[in-house]
């Protein structure tokens, strides 16, 4: 039984180093990158003047005002939703456009007055820089995206490996895999394995969650199967359903969208902001993304309006209002909050910052411990050894 059981390890052994040594480089910069994503919204708040403004006693410019406005200063690209905040806030406009390449920029005015006070390109900058080493290693987005996600995927299959490989063999090994014990004598080598093994162990549920959540968004069929296996019943996908009317007219006058922010304002008077989404034809409704805290998006309301007379309209998605969601609907909604670690406050930013770093280590220990089982520097010198024979 017991060389069964040490056959087994073998092979798991062999199998957590393979699949290690081929995606550490990917791992160590997708864990990097997200260490510093994590307090993105924090460190750009030193400087981000520009997004606030004067408060004034009148009403923000009508939604068909700003549009003609922003359109000026960026001609012939789509506007993806106009961002109103809080009455010391600019209004935010963001263009997206995916093909041919990605354009994502934002142009942000006085709600009051329509004067243009600053254009960013969100896709630019050190954060932009950041987010695109994150997601596809700086590399073609084809390419690198998809090299990003299986080495996601694989790192779900190391830990779990390599939680196999941890369980110690009886109780009296038990302690020198949960601390530190080094003392003057001890090598480079047994503090290079505790390194990998004991910080390896302790973050490994964090671990493990970031790796899921970051599959859920990378993979449509794991996207599915979460939701699916959760319990859902309702249509996963963001589906923005038609109008029931077709639209009578279209000059700047009759535009009954300019009415839905006055109305949402004085709906939802708690409320951080409200993203509205300009219809894309005559037939599709009007969507308005109501904020109801800063800096998270699980719990978020997702409004739906026939663009001719305001009706709200229903969706089957699960993205609509929040307290319509049952707990599958709620754990693919908090996705991108545990990924970041938003959704336990700057406590959970930093929790996920720090198991992010320490991920960013396992690499490179692991890499450390092939190499110096692999390369003896000194005949004669005892050396860390595999998994499976090590107390």
């Amino acid at each position: 039984m017991t060389k069964k059981r040490n056959n087994s390890r073998k092979r798991i052994l062999q199998l957590h180093k393979i699949l290690g040594l081929v995606t550490g480089v990917v791992l160590f910069i997708v864990s990097i990158t997200g260490c510093l994503w994590v307090f993105k919204e924090e460190i750009e708040s030193f400087y981000d003047d520009y997004k606030y403004v004067t408060e004034q006693d009148q009403e923000f410019l009508k939604a068909s005002v700003i549009k003609e406005l922003t359109e000026q200063v960026i001609p012939d690209k789509i506007i993806h939703g106009v961002i109103y905040g809080q009455s010391d806030e600019a209004v935010e406009v963001v263009f997206y456009e995916a093909e041919p390449e990605i354009f994502y920029q934002s142009v942000f005015l006085n709600p009051y007055s329509g004067e243009f006070i600053k254009r960013i390109d969100n896709d630019a900058g050190f954060f932009g820089f950041i987010l695109k080493g994150h997601l596809r290693l700086w590399l073609p987005a084809g390419i690198g995206s998809r090299v990003v996600s299986y080495s996601v995927l694989i790192f779900l299959i190391i830990m779990i490996s390599g939680l196999f490989l941890w369980w110690p063999k009886n109780k009296k090994n038990w302690r020198q895999r949960l601390k530190f014990d080094w003392n003057s004598k001890t090598r480079w080598k047994r503090k290079n394995f505790d390194l990998h093994t004991v910080t390896g162990f302790y973050i490994s549920s964090f671990g493990l969650i970031l790796a899921f959540t970051g599959c859920v968004m990378a993979f449509n069929w794991f996207y599915f199967i979460a939701y699916k296996a959760t319990g859902g019943d309702k249509d996963p996908r963001f589906v923005i359903p038609e109008s029931e009317q077709v639209v009578v007219s279209t000059t700047i006058s009759n535009f009954e969208y300019d009415k839905l922010i006055p109305i949402l304002q004085k709906k939802y008077k708690d409320a951080h902001s409200f993203e509205l989404h300009y219809p894309e034809n005559d037939s599709t409704s009007i969507l308005v993304e109501v904020s109801n805290s800063k800096g998270l998006y699980y719990n978020m309301d997702y409004l739906f309006f026939d663009q001719n007379t305001l009706k709200e309209i229903e969706t089957p998605s699960i993205y609509g209002k929040y307290k319509n969601a049952d707990f599958a609907d709620k754990v693919i909604r908090m996705n991108y909050d545990i990924h970041i670690g938003a959704i336990g406050g700057i406590v959970g930013k930093i929790i996920a910052f720090l198991v992010s770093l320490i991920c960013a280590s396992l690499p490179v220990s692991g890499i450390l411990l092939w190499y110096g089982r692999k390369y003896k520097t000194r005949k004669g010198n005892k050396i860390v050894k595999d998994l499976v024979v090590v107390k």
